[in-house]
């Protein structure tokens, strides 16, 4: 796509740099995305989303190029008291890391710490059943990947999901995001082949919904549905 900047494995368009509300919503972000992607069309490619916001982008950008769509689980691990923090992740198989950086702010005891871990590890089973069902992966898995996401903030939920591709023997992984902070784009770009990212932003703050003129959260209900839509289509 012309007017892309590359720094080392990172891929951005530099006319969006720092801007906000630089996508309609997620579905036209994945179609940006997918013209950054050009180059991968007609490949062995598998993209997999991350569910619930990076459904749509995802299903956008694989029809676009068509590429198979399939998902990769991975959650948080939240707090207690808000559900919108988290102090680690966990993946489709089995993959835990937690955050050593963050979890001495919160005081949380062994006890309330396990009980997050079993929480989520019932939350990824269940989203798993509930996408794939007993389905088998394909074998070009083990090829190449395109993890997708609505977002990049930290970047943590993400990183534990390209360890779990790494685990399972994936030989080359792409990370492709519409936006993302600048901190999080080095540290995950710093564990993968190559990242794409159409807006990358600095500064203290960051939020991934700024990127977006309507957002909102997508529901379970609501990803399953464009999942399925896409799988019927592809």
């Amino acid at each position: 796509m012309a007017g892309e900047r590359v720094a080392g494995n990172v891929i951005e368009l530099p006319e969006l740099r720092d801007r906000v509300r630089v996508f309609r919503d997620r579905a036209h972000a994945g179609e940006i995305l997918a013209g950054m992607l050009d180059g991968f069309r007609s490949s062995r490619t598998l993209v997999m989303a991350i569910p619930a916001g990076g459904i749509p982008v995802a299903a956008a950008l694989a029809l676009r190029l068509s590429f198979p769509l399939d998902v990769a689980v991975v959650s948080k691990i939240t707090l207690p008291w808000n559900t919108e923090a988290g102090y680690g992740a966990i993946a489709f198989d089995g993959t835990v890391r937690l955050n050593r950086d963050l979890l001495p702010r919160f005081g949380l005891s062994e006890k309330e710490i396990e009980a997050g871990k079993t929480a989520t590890a019932g939350k990824v089973k269940r989203r798993v059943e509930k996408f794939r069902g007993n389905r088998p992966y394909p074998d070009f898995i083990k090829e190449r990947v395109i993890l997708v996401d609505d977002g990049l903030a930290s970047g943590f939920t993400l990183l534990v999901g390209v360890e779990a591709l790494k685990k399972i023997g994936t030989g080359e992984i792409v990370v492709a995001v519409p936006t993302g902070s600048a901190g999080a784009v080095r540290r995950v770009a710093a564990e993968v082949d190559r990242l794409y990212c159409a807006n990358i932003r600095g500064g203290w703050s960051f939020a991934v919904a700024d990127a977006y003129e309507r957002w909102s959260d997508v529901s379970e209900e609501e990803a399953l549905r464009i999942f399925d839509a896409a799988l019927s289509t592809g």
